[in-house]
């Protein structure tokens, strides 16, 4: 077999030559996100807030409507109501939230993909960087990870991510920022020289931004033996169902549930 028919078959089977492996990074090993779940650190309200507390906030560059929108979801996150897909055991976080779970990362680096794996979730966010660029208008529809094309650019990785479900699943935080569908991610990421892993996110958002909102998350790489676990909290789906209507029923921090009319006569 001819060398370069010999390097088309390890291309489909998913290996490469050894000279074309060695041009990529080494991101092996599991990370761990640094400084907490927060998007938009640089901007958090008050400064020590976290994603998830009541009436803790950032300051996405919103237009007045969707500021008046992240408000109002803000109100009902400190009433406990704000409605997170997440909540619904299986979903995936989406993007950009993506970059800022809990728990561990790996990376997987190849010639024709790039993939983010998280153990929580569990999340896959697949990068072509085989040439290909995004799919056509008429043939892609909105997913919460959307879809990820990029290059690199010497040993930084460059991404783009549109494709976005929008304000019913693009939600950046606990605390209530959103995104539209209309929403474009561009991600630098890369890994200094002090070993810290960096994703630069730049999220322009037409329909709910003024202007490109810029934010840099970091991960540090964890010591020692360290593997990627399964998870799954399906099996511990305490949810129950309300039997005189068939709804699911959300519980609240005593265990009870908060949804209303239920337990009065006659309820639907």
């Amino acid at each position: 077999m001819r060398p370069g028919a010999i390097a088309a078959a390890l291309a489909l089977a998913g290996a490469t030559p050894a000279a074309a492996q060695s041009a990529l990074p080494d991101w092996s090993g599991v990370w761990e996100l640094v400084g907490g779940t927060l998007f938009d650190r640089a901007t958090a309200e008050p400064p020590e807030a976290r994603a998830g507390d009541p009436w803790a906030r950032q300051h996405p560059p919103y237009n007045a409507e969707w500021e008046a929108r992240y408000r109002a979801n803000i109100e009902r996150v400190a009433a406990d109501r704000f409605p997170d897909p997440v909540t619904t055991c299986g979903t995936p976080v989406g993007f950009p939230r993506v970059m800022q779970v809990v728990d561990g990362y790996e990376f997987v680096v190849t010639p024709a993909q790039t993939w983010i794996l998280t153990e929580n979730g569990p999340n896959v966010v697949r990068i072509y960087t085989d040439g290909r660029g995004h799919l056509a208008e008429e043939d892609i529809w909105p997913t919460y990870t959307g879809d990820s094309v990029g290059h690199w650019d010497g040993d930084t990785l460059v991404f783009t991510t549109i494709g976005l479900r929008g304000e019913d699943g693009t939600i950046v935080d606990r605390t209530g920022a959103v995104l539209s569908g209309q929403s474009r991610g561009t991600t630098r990421l890369r890994k200094r020289e002090d070993g810290m892993m960096e994703a630069v996110i730049t999220i322009e958002d037409p329909v709910a931004l003024t202007a490109p909102w810029t934010v840099t998350k970091t991960y540090r790489k964890l010591p020692g033996d360290v593997r990627i676990m399964d998870y799954a909290c399906a099996e511990n789906n305490r949810n129950p169902v309300d039997p005189a209507t068939g709804r699911t029923l959300t519980l609240g921090a005593d265990g009870k549930p908060i949804d209303a009319g239920y337990g009065e006569p006659g309820a639907d």
